[in-house]
């Protein structure tokens, strides 16, 4: 025979413990928040050089380099993360495909050092890309 020795107590009830909720919330919010900054590395900020050139047709077969004043690069809007020339290469190897004698565009930055864009043209270079073209912004007419 079992004996109940709390008869005449009422049953408590049971505590929701909220900090646990809270704090798996604020680790997702973090993530969250970290995450989505990453993706405005992915365009690099650039003023181009002024020059007087006409605008060129846009070409089907055109790999995109953008240089930040920074020396930062983007291959075709992918941020690539310079070790040397070896991987500007690779960058522009993997953003050709298979295209046939793509055409390099250089989007660099007014104020981008002449050692980043110098870089951009031996990687190229060593890709076998022969046909480089640089961008470059055409000032109004007053």
């Amino acid at each position: 025979m079992a004996l109940n020795f709390q008869r005449g107590r009422a049953k408590e009830e049971p505590e929701i413990n909220l900090v646990p909720l809270i704090d798996v919330l604020l680790v997702i919010l973090i993530f969250l928040m970290v995450t989505t900054t990453y993706s405005k590395f992915a365009e690099l900020q650039i003023n181009l050089p002024e020059a007087a050139a006409e605008k060129q047709p846009d070409r089907p077969n055109e790999v995109n380099v953008t240089v930040d004043a920074q020396g930062n690069y983007t291959v075709d809007r992918r941020p690539i993360a310079f070790t040397g020339v070896n991987s500007l290469t690779q960058g522009l190897r993997q953003a050709a495909g298979e295209r046939r004698e793509p055409v390099i565009v250089i989007n660099a930055d007014a104020k981008a050092t002449h050692q980043a864009v110098v870089r951009v043209m031996e990687a190229a270079r060593l890709g076998g890309y022969n046909h480089i073209t640089f961008t470059t912004y055409q000032p109004e007419q007053r």
